[in-house]
């Protein structure tokens, strides 16, 4: 077990790798005393020109005058991000500078960083694989990669949660597939993200099994790292100590923290965030909350909607150009929402309202909304399905599992409420402005569709299968795989319930019962 200490080159994130020239000086040289096996000293790039207070470099040999006279067996490292860098541009390694180079890729660039690592190999340079989100793989993917790896024979290869998502089941499938196939010799990595709080969970995880295989445990002192941060350095040293007999000194670590990374997270905060959480769970990178966070006009929710809107392979590397325009198409809904519910209702103002629930009177008297739905002016909506006996208007839904089920041909005349998502739709409605304050049927679909009539300045709905509730399921919906079992003491506290929210809600809408309803009263009679 070694642990590689990338705080230099991770934690660059928090402060633009701004370190100052002493303060490279003194984490490195603080980290050696400590006892780290593995110190990542920060990028090699030719994007960003060389500065002596930061930690990215433009030549191999500026690193050099960082680092101790008396190595004592440790690695000194850097990282080179795939096309940032040309293999021509790296000196041979020559035992003053950094022995060893971590090259990070993503997916689409697999082969072409692989030949780039074996040049790096080639140059003398321990060669450490990092191809960066993991979970992006498929198993045959992933085994690929670690195929190609075998015929490189790198120091290294990394199993890299780059969007801190990784669960305990994910990361054990991922281990066991690179020991099962990954050739001797070559360690297996595992670089961490804390987004979920699971770093170093999963890194004591990986410290307890029992394997033949090198391993190497990356962390950053303090966690500094971007958005969330990384695993600590200082808690995992000392888990490994405590339970390993391992020989890592705490006390120059928690020093480096004192005198040195305290000023950086004063100015800069990192650590586990909800923005951070909600970009780990939908799997993109972390740059997006942050982006999204410092917009502050968007809550919890509005993020979470923005981040279903993205597409998939783009949520992979920060784009702004692109979140900036998800933004704004979300922005606009509310606007273009307002607009088509304006249309709306000068449509309702001109029609008979037809709305027909899923209840067995719908298909017991059937040919009455059939013959119904033929006279001039009718406007059909139905509620939480599509009515198979008549073409309907519009499709109000406010159940997520039925909005699922729901061809996606018919999604461009849903009225939906608010806890479903979607850009299909006609019409997104507040879920919550159309509740009401009976508890058995506050969410009921056909309830909200009526209060959501009246809100449109509707003043007459004729209904269809609004039939109230049976304790036998097979007399409750028109189609059985709708059929909800309830007791009768459910049954009846619905039913009433419904007669007295219909009854309420009478004294804004004339309500007409098109078919004769089953289970609750009439208000025709």
């Amino acid at each position: 077990m070694k642990v590689l200490d990338c705080t230099l080159r991770d934690g660059g994130y928090c402060n633009e790798w701004h370190f100052g020239e002493n303060n490279i000086k003194r984490i490195i040289d603080g980290l050696t005393e400590a006892g780290i096996d593995i110190i990542e000293c920060g990028f090699l790039t030719n994007k960003t020109p060389n500065h002596p207070d930061i930690t990215k470099f433009n030549r191999i040999e500026e690193i050099a005058k960082f680092l101790p006279k008396n190595r004592d067996g440790k690695i000194y490292c850097c990282m080179i991000n795939y096309g940032e860098y040309k293999i021509e541009d790296i000196d041979e390694c020559n035992g003053n500078s950094v022995d060893a180079i971590r090259v990070a890729f993503h997916k689409k660039d697999m082969v072409e960083a692989l030949n780039f690592c074996r040049g790096v190999k080639e140059k003398g340079y321990k060669c450490f694989v990092q191809a960066m989100v993991s979970l992006n793989y498929s198993d045959e993917e992933f085994l690929e990669l670690i195929h190609r790896v075998n015929e490189i024979e790198p120091y290294a290869f990394y199993i890299v949660d780059s969007f801190g998502v990784m669960k305990r089941k994910d990361l054990l499938r991922l281990f066991y597939t690179v020991e099962h196939n990954l050739k001797d010799g070559i360690a297996i990595g595992y670089h961490a993200h804390n987004n979920l709080q699971l770093a170093y969970s999963n890194a004591q995880l990986l410290a307890d099994l029992h394997t033949k295989k090198d391993l190497i445990i990356d962390s950053c002192v303090y966690g500094m790292g971007r958005g969330a941060g990384n695993l600590c350095t200082e808690l995992f040293v000392e888990y490994l100590s405590d339970n390993f007999g391992a020989d890592y000194q705490l006390r120059p670590i928690l020093n480096i923290i004192d005198e040195v990374l305290n000023n950086f997270y004063e100015r800069h905060h990192w650590g586990y965030s909800l923005p951070n959480y909600l970009s780990a769970n939908n799997n993109a990178h972390p740059n997006y909350a942050k982006y999204l966070v410092e917009k502050q006009t968007l809550t919890f929710e509005d993020m979470n909607n923005i981040f279903n809107m993205m597409d998939k392979q783009k949520k992979l590397s920060f784009d702004k150009n692109y979140v900036e325009s998800v933004y704004i198409q979300y922005m606009s809904r509310d606007q273009l929402q307002t607009e088509q519910k304006i249309k709306l209702k000068d449509y309702f103002i001109h029609k008979k309202i037809l709305l027909i629930a899923p209840g067995k009177s719908a298909l017991i008297e059937k040919q009455k909304i059939i013959d119904f739905s033929k006279t001039p002016n009718v406007c059909k909506i139905s509620v939480n399905y599509e009515y198979p006996f008549v073409e309907t208007d519009f499709i109000f839904l406010s159940n997520l599992r039925r909005y699922r089920e729901l061809e996606k041909s018919k999604r461009s005349k849903c009225i939906i409420t608010s806890n479903i998502f979607s850009n299909e739709v006609y019409l997104r409605v507040n879920y919550s402005e159309l509740i009401g304050n009976e508890k058995y049927v506050s969410d009921n679909a056909g309830m909200m569709a009526i209060r959501f009539l009246i809100s449109c300045g509707v003043k007459e709905v004729y209904l269809a299968g609004f039939d109230g509730y049976s304790s036998n399921s097979e007399e409750n919906y028109i189609d059985m795989d709708m059929a909800l079992t309830v007791d009768n003491f459910t049954a009846e506290t619905r039913n009433q319930g419904m007669n007295d929210v219909l009854s309420d809600l009478s004294k804004s809408i004339n309500i007409v019962f098109l078919t004769t309803p089953r289970y609750i009263g009439n208000l025709n009679n």
